[in-house]
């Protein structure tokens, strides 16, 4: 329990939540919000004048009663308004087995994935809400970008290099320009100026300029190299920067969950008390991770046809698609934080998830494919180079003075549609 003698609370990463939740009672004291309640709708305690919630003694702290078995499937299919696209799952198999057009194929499981990225966040959520705040968060963060870990490893298992290092670009590109600008411009039409932490933001975006930085020196080291072939040592340049990348990332958690924690700890964050036993959040988690990695075999197999029929390279699809996938749930709960002037978590939504992709997902990434036999390395063409650094650089300039406006978000939107156009129109031989 959090010490409420201040406005700072625990600094776990929100879960995503729909527009609508608010909590049930404005008492500082960990509850149940709406959003729970709604997912007990059709169970027996929903039955009662308190929507399926036993008040305590006092009447602030709710408490609810175990759950059958059929109670906890129906808390998590009602969890969320999304779950309503898992109707696309089945249908995803049947196109895949039944050899449908890449194109439906594509769409199809494309579509499966957004709910199930939801689940898998909602199922992490639920373990780490019995952990305690470091293992909670530690979860978390292990868990943040799990659906773009598993897009990237099957891709990757299928030696399509190219998505693979698109796709981890994409879902930093996504979260730096397209999430934040979303935030700003949302927030910035509700309030006229928004503040946040400069320190934590500015820690998080220097840590995205090493990992750009990761980038830059093996596109360097090609560019200004006299041998002709630098497969070899770009290979050991790669993987000894992946280590050091890690150990920069595990040393990061650290600093956040323990050395300095009051960088990110959040005024007046809701806590909310977990609804599954321990054993059913631990298999949702296997479940929908299991599920997850195929639809996303079936999504990276269709992958060569759906470029063959809509003429758009396979670049294109891994920087533009492939980042809605995984980083939908994410994107709604960053913009609505936003829009209620909750900066600090609106930013570690965006700014956070693009470091971890960059620090963690692409260093593991360049080892796994060193013991599947993957010639995976961080030099990525010049192209990709060059957005990577322009998109850091850019949200570097924004979030240096630690308040933000509507005009600020456009800059970061219109960085993001330039780069799209340039991306449809980069030849994919190039």
């Amino acid at each position: 329990m959090a010490d409420h003698s201040n406005n700072t609370t625990t600094h776990r990463r929100p879960r995503s939540i729909d527009a609508n939740d608010e909590p049930l009672s404005n008492t500082p004291v960990n509850r149940v919000t709406i959003r729970s309640v709604r997912s007990l709708c059709g169970s027996k305690h929903a039955q009662n004048s308190t929507g399926g919630i036993v008040l305590g003694p006092d009447h602030h702290h709710p408490q609810h009663e175990p759950l059958s078995i059929l109670e906890c499937l129906k808390v998590i299919l009602f969890a969320t308004r999304i779950n309503i696209l898992l109707v696309f799952i089945p249908l995803g198999f049947l196109a895949s087995k039944l050899h449908w057009a890449p194109v439906t194929v594509f769409v199809i499981n494309f579509i499966a994935i957004i709910p199930l990225a939801k689940l898998l966040g909602y199922a992490t959520e639920e373990i780490a809400m019995r952990l305690g705040d470091n293992l909670g968060a530690l979860l978390n963060a292990s868990f943040g970008n799990a659906v773009e870990l598993i897009l990237s490893i099957v891709a990757l298992k299928e030696g399509k290099i190219d998505v693979v290092q698109a796709s981890v670009l994409g879902s930093v590109l996504s979260n730096l320009l397209l999430v934040l600008g979303l935030c700003f411009i949302c927030g910035g039409y509700k309030f006229q100026q928004q503040k946040f932490n400069q320190t934590a933001a500015q820690t998080s975006s220097s840590l995205l300029s090493l990992a750009c930085l990761s980038l830059l020196i093996p596109a360097a080291f090609v560019a200004t190299a006299k041998e002709i072939d630098h497969q070899s040592h770009i290979q050991s340049l790669s993987y000894g920067t992946s280590v050091v990348l890690l150990v920069v990332y595990v040393l990061y958690l650290f600093f956040q969950l323990k050395t300095h924690t009051h960088l990110y700890a959040t005024e007046n964050e809701e806590e909310e008390e977990p609804l599954l036993p321990v054993w059913m959040s631990i298999a949702l988690l296997l479940v929908v991770t299991l599920v997850v990695a195929l639809c996303a075999e079936f999504l990276v197999d269709s992958i060569e046809g759906l470029s063959e029929s809509w003429h758009i390279s396979p670049t294109f699809i891994g920087l533009i698609l492939l980042p809605i996938v995984g980083n939908a749930a994410e994107h709604v709960t960053a913009v609505t934080v936003a829009m209620k002037n909750k900066m600090d978590l609106a930013i570690g939504v965006a700014i956070g998830s693009s470091m971890q992709i960059a620090l963690f997902v692409t260093p593991v990434m360049v080892i796994i494919g060193y013991f599947i036999g993957q010639p995976m390395t961080l030099f990525f063409n010049t192209f990709e180079t060059c957005i990577m650094f322009v998109s850091v650089l850019i949200v570097n300039y924004l979030i240096q003075d630690g308040e933000s406006n509507w005009l600020e978000g456009v800059q970061l939107l219109s960085t993001y549609v330039i780069i799209a156009i340039a991306v449809f129109y980069y030849p994919a031989d190039a």
